[in-house]
């Protein structure tokens, strides 16, 4: 099948240009042709550089190369902003292009939250009802969807992938962090991650665990939220703890990205907004335990596979924090559940698998459904 991905592509700085390589990777070795049409900046084999995220004409460029390469499904990756001012409306003209050219559209919504903003709901009410297939990463999406705009049987949910990984087993040594209790906090550095607490806090938890260290690691994506980077920063130098605080600011190549990950003994996401997290991906493939702010997008998780804690309070950061770095036994079982969940449903190769699942059974019953030429 020649399967078609209108999405980012690295060597793009994006977490849906990461997301859709791993996913057509796994895809391509079950023999499917796949091209990808994307922004300027992204490179490789078959992928197709023909826009600017700001183009006025961007559905034009990006359905024209759909038709000359004879694509017989697309897979668009939509995230809000994507495609354009106007929360990426530029997106919805596209699609209507290529469904009156009878290519059948599948969409990955990578941005469901919990409650939608006026403009969100609007895009995403148009986006269901444009496309053939829509896929969603939890199930509280889903449920959201049919809240706050309806219920719509093309919706299906599969999960984020995750890479089937080994621990790096000399990672602290790596890192001069050995005989420490490591505490991560990685990723692109933003206000809506909410890094800030788990410094401030640190102190407190340095108290009850004396060999633990707070590494804080990752970039600012294309020179974004620079001020906030610098309060980080000075957050650090003002800590009563900050000889047990590591900073490291850079764009990490994979290998030092899975060292950092191998080296904690728990990683904290104390995220005010998320609707997905994909470095909770990379997380669980190591079998990291995890601290989390209530957001649905955890608390969904947790109940399937007690894979980390909740926290709704600082106190409950400091006692949960503190809790998975003195109890093995704990630690142990909230790291074997996230391997488990891994194994069970999550691997690229298991995503893939269901992703072509679904391109296969929309051709078949697109082109039955068509009028006799």
């Amino acid at each position: 099948m020649r399967i078609g991905f209108i999405s980012t592509y690295p060597p793009i700085e994006c977490g849906i240009a990461t997301y859709t390589k791993y996913l057509t990777d796994e895809i391509k070795k079950l023999n499917h042709v796949v091209h990808i049409i994307s922004e300027y900046g992204a490179l490789g084999e078959r992928v197709h550089t023909v826009y600017n995220s700001q183009d006025p004409d961007l559905a034009y460029k990006i359905f024209n190369t759909a038709i000359k390469l004879g694509l017989e499904v697309v897979h668009i990756q939509h995230e809000f902003g994507l495609f354009g001012p106007n929360r990426g409306v530029n997106v919805i003209p596209l699609i209507y292009q290529l469904k009156l050219s009878k290519t059948p559209v599948v969409i990955t919504m990578h941005t469901v939250y919990d409650s939608f903003t006026s403009e969100n709901k609007l895009l995403t009410e148009a986006l269901i009802r444009s496309g053939d297939k829509i896929i969603v990463h939890e199930n509280y999406q889903l449920e959201s969807i049919e809240k706050h705009i309806g219920h719509f049987d093309n919706i299906t949910v599969i999960p984020h992938g995750v890479r089937k990984v080994e621990k790096i087993p000399d990672a602290k040594l790596r890192l001069g962090l050995e005989g420490k209790k490591v505490i991560l906090l990685l990723g692109y550095f933003r206000p809506s991650k909410n890094f800030e607490t788990i410094i401030e806090l640190f102190p407190k938890i340095k108290e009850k665990v004396k060999e633990s260290i707070l590494v804080v690691a990752g970039d600012i994506r294309l020179n974004e939220n620079i001020d906030y980077t610098e309060k980080l920063v000075r957050l650090i130098n003002e800590s009563p703890a900050k000889d047990s605080i590591k900073f490291f600011k850079s764009k990490f190549p994979q290998e030092v990205f899975d060292t950092f990950v191998s080296s904690a003994d728990v990683a904290v996401l104390p995220y005010k907004v998320s609707s997905q997290s994909g470095i909770m991906a990379h997380f669980l493939a190591f079998g990291i335990p995890l601290v989390t702010s209530d957001l649905k997008v955890f608390t969904e998780i947790f109940k399937e596979s007690r894979c980390g804690l909740i926290s709704k309070t600082d106190e409950d950061y400091v006692n949960n924090i503190v809790k998975i770095l003195t109890d093995d036994r704990l630690r142990n079982s909230l790291s074997e559940e996230a391997l488990k969940r891994v194994n069970s449903k999550l691997r690229w190769d298991i995503v893939a698998k269901n992703t072509v699942k679904i391109y296969e059974d929309l051709k078949n019953s697109y082109f039955q459904t068509l009028p006799y030429q």
